[in-house]
Formats: C-alpha cells, sequence, structure tokens
C-alpha cells in the first residue's frame, strides 16, 4: 500500500522535528545513530535508508527507555532469522504490514516497535510542521558468515479513514501527536497489547496530489512532494523527429500565392453542366490509378455508358 515515503530534511532539523520530553519533563533531541547513512530524499523508495525514530534501550541496556535515537534503517524488513547471505533473496514483500495479521504473521513475531518519521511537505525549511509519524516495527540481521549488521523496518497499514478510502483502502497506521508517540516507543512501560490500540485509522491528516514524476523511483526532486497545482505547466517540447517533420512539411507545403499575382477572370473559372466537370482534355485512363490521377486533379470520371446488347 505504502510504497513511497519523502523525509528531506537536514539532519539538524530532522532532530529539531523530533524534539520530546524525557520522564523529567526536560525537552530533548534525539540522538543519531550512523548518521552518515542517512540521505535526505524527496521520493524514498522500498529498499533504500530512511531515519526511525526509536527507544534508546534498544541499542543500551539499562538506558532510560524514554530517550530517543534516529537511527537510519533499510525499508522493508529483513527478518533476524533469515539465513540465505543476501537479503534480495527473500522471497515475500515487507514494505508494509497489516496491523490485523501482525502477531501472526513468523516474518514479523521477532521485531520490536519504532517509529517511522517522513514529513510530508514541499518546504525546504521546518516551519511549524509536524512530522507524519507512522508506526511500524523492525529487526535487526546478521549475514550468516559474518558481516556489518543490517537494521531494517516494516511500516503498518490500517484500513483507510473516510478522507482516503477512495483513493486506497488500506493507509499508514498514524501516531497522532507525542502522547501515542511516547507509549509506542516505550516498549518497557507499555506491553505490547496495550500498544497495539493505538494502531486504528485516523482523519487528523492533510493530503494532496502530486506530479507522476514521483513514480520513479530515480527521481529526487521538489517536484515529487510539490502539489500539482502548484507546479508551472510547461509546453511539451517537440522531439528531434517530429522537429524535422515540421521542416519538412515547411519546405513541402505548396507555397502562398502572391497577392500582386492578378486573379483570375470568371472565364477563366471551370464551367459546370449537370453537376459533372467538363469532359478533360487528357487521354482516359483505365483502372486504380487513372481514377486516383484524376481525383487529385479534381476532375469526376467520366460515368460509363450502357452497352448495347
Amino acid at each position: 500500500m505504502c510504497g513511497r515515503t519523502s523525509c528531506h530534511l537536514p539532519i539538524d532539523v530532522l532532530a529539531r522535528a523530533c524534539a520530546y520530553r524525557d520522564r523529567q519533563g526536560r525537552e530533548r533531541l534525539p540522538e543519531w545513530k550512523d548518521p552518515d547513512k542517512y540521505c535526505p530524499s524527496y521520493n524514498t523508495s522500498p529498499q533504500s535508508n530512511s531515519p526511525v525514530l526509536l527507544s534508546r534501550l534498544h541499542f543500551e541496556k539499562g538506558a532510560d527507555p524514554s530517550e530517543r535515537i534516529i537511527a537510519p534503517m533499510r525499508w522493508g524488513l529483513v527478518p533476524s532469522w533469515f539465513k540465505e547471505d543476501d537479503p534480495s533473496k527473500l522471497q515475500f514483500n515487507t514494505t508494509n504490514c497489516r496491523s490485523d495479521t501482525i502477531m501472526e504473521k513468523r516474518s514479523f513475531k521477532s521485531g520490536s516497535t519504532d517509529v517511522v518519521e517522513s514529513p510530508e511537505h514541499w518546504k525546504k525549511v521546518w516551519d511549524n510542521w509536524r512530522l507524519l509519524t507512522m508506526a511500524g516495527i523492525f529487526d535487526c540481521w546478521e549475514p550468516p558468515e559474518g558481516g556489518d549488521l543490517l537494521y531494517s523496518y516494516t511500516i503498518i497499514t490500517v484500513d483507510s479513514c473516510k478522507s482516503l478510502n477512495d483513493i486506497h483502502p488500506r493507509m499508514p497506521a498514524i501516531l497522532d501527536g507525542e502522547e501515542e508517540v511516547s507509549k509506542w516507543l516505550d516498549f518497557g512501560e507499555v506491553s505490547t497489547q496495550e500498544a497495539l490500540k493505538l494502531i486504528h485509522p485516523t482523519e487528523n491528516i492533510t493530503f494532496h496530489a502530486v506530479s507522476s514524476v514521483v513514480n520513479d523511483s530515480g527521481n529526487n526532486t521538489p517536484e515529487c512532494v510539490t502539489p500539482i497545482s502548484l507546479l508551472v505547466k510547461k509546453e511539451p517540447k517537440a522531439s528531434r523527429s517530429s522537429q524535422k517533420m515540421m521542416q519538412w512539411l515547411a519546405t513541402k507545403s505548396p507555397k502562398k500565392e502572391d497577392p500582386k499575382t492578378p486573379q483570375k477572370t470568371e472565364s477563366d473559372v471551370p464551367q459546370w453542366s449537370n453537376q459533372f466537370l467538363q469532359k478533360s482534355p487528357l487521354p482516359t485512363k483505365r483502372g486504380a490509378t487513372g481514377l486516383l490521377e484524376r481525383w487529385l486533379k479534381q476532375e469526376e470520371p467520366v460515368a460509363k455508358r450502357p452497352h448495347n446488347k
């Protein structure tokens, strides 16, 4: 269902947008883990990295679970039990997971809760906008023969709200507000069953249509998220072959008559009789070729006379 996200904020701006209050009520900014793996993008597609907000307790034993970390992760969950040496060999799609089967499917059972941050706006600077906080689960996969750990995630989806139902029957599970985000992240204090109660459709969302350029994951420009109503319509540029055709037509088209050329007198105009043209002085040709030539010369073929028996 959810196949594109957008997070093009610079590292420091994204951290400020994720500001929160810890258990003592102090305003804090989350710390970055592997910030060099974060690449701001207007058009994030599956299997690329996106910033994920999660509890510090996932990385540090004994840490305050209310403290938060931002970590870039691969979109498309690779389960820790996956035994192949290449994540691309995973035979099923883990970009999204349905809220109604999240506790049943084996691929999602051993994961932990997190929040996927993806601001949907078209401004270059963070300016009084809220991040679109989508609930998800993540896991850590270690290659069987050793190597770097791979953190990956999947976005939880629910039935669409009324305003989005005409677009798609599913929508991301959105954590609406700081309280819901805190409960979802604090797995040390909030049970899984309690956390899942936060997963439901919400109407507190705005949306707009964008250009079809977002369909190509190779496009990474502001046009991918800009409302289509704000885009300047460009005149379509003729292809090279079309330009050549136009040049050929311009050279082959009949020249316009010189306005100084004297017009034909009435006597020069062919006279019509019984709706037939006068007899052509050219010899009659039989067959389709002859008929075509007469038509091109705007002459009407002479009607065949009946044979006498």
